[in-house]
């Protein structure tokens, strides 16, 4: 199995599926958790030197960050019920405790904090902004939870909605170098749902000179990490694809480079 791709497996005693740290994925930036808690049951997290950014995938619960709290937030059981997530920005220095008030589907997005000085806050489903990019079979539905229009250190949060026998991640793109404002250096997870639950999805992690180059069959709950390199998904007819895309890197900025022999498919039709 490739060692991009992390398996859906049960949860730990304190309902952790995925632990993904700079140190095991061998890169810079990005870390990654996600915690499948029962009603009552409460994870808690304090970084001197990193930021958080807590996403109720499914699920409501309590959340206190730094000196605020919020009471039985989330408005939606899962990702698929075509409504916006519910999430907290914990910036570097500040504690945060989150308690399941439902079943709960907890992401935990983190990256270096640089300033620390950026307020606790929380991102309402009415202030993530949601747009339809591309057409035909490569249409899909965005929310952009943590943009680099929005106020945050490293981190960059969206969630996408890929409907059956559609693409995304398309034409195949990469963001894994610095060029001013035609590229950007991101590592990237991507944790992917699919529904129903027993399907599956595509995606290729691969580079020009394919030194690296891995096609993985996803499955719902599993994580796809992405040191570099075009990372394009395909969802499989009759499924549905969500993933929650997390990405940090020296700079807080989304500007990609689309592999050169797909540009054509950018062309109007």
């Amino acid at each position: 199995m490739s060692k991009l791709l992390l398996r859906n497996h049960a949860p730990d005693e304190a309902g952790r599926v995925h632990h993904v740290t700079p140190e095991s994925a061998g890169w810079n930036c990005v870390g990654f958790d996600l915690h499948q808690l029962e009603t009552g049951q409460s994870v808690s997290g304090h970084s001197a030197d990193r930021e958080t950014c807590l996403v109720l995938v499914a699920g409501r619960a309590s959340v206190m960050a730094g000196d605020q709290d919020w009471l039985e937030i989330g408005d939606r059981m899962s990702p698929f019920e075509d409504k916006r997530p519910y999430a907290v920005y914990v910036p570097q220095g500040a504690a945060w405790r989150v308690r399941a008030t439902s079943a709960l589907e907890l992401a935990v997005c983190s990256a270096p904090g640089l300033s620390g000085g950026l307020p606790v806050r929380l991102i309402r489903p009415e202030d993530v902004a949601a747009s339809v990019r591309g057409q035909g079979s490569n249409t899909r539905h965005v929310f952009d939870i943590l943009p680099d229009s929005k106020p945050a250190d490293s981190l960059l949060v969206v969630e996408v909605i890929t409907p059956p026998g559609n693409w995304s991640s398309y034409p195949p793109h990469k963001h894994d170098q610095d060029d001013g404002g035609a590229e950007t250096q991101l590592e990237e997870t991507y944790y992917h749902r699919i529904d129903p639950p027993q399907g599956f999805a595509f995606q290729r992690v691969y580079t020009d000179d394919r030194s690296l180059d891995e096609a993985m069959a996803v499955e719902n709950g599993d994580l796809v990490l992405v040191p570099r390199g075009y990372h394009p998904v395909g969802a499989a007819h009759g499924y549905t694809g969500y993933y929650l895309n997390v990405m940090a890197g020296p700079r807080r900025a989304w500007h990609f480079n689309t592999a050169p022999e797909h540009r054509w498919l950018l062309k109007p039709a």
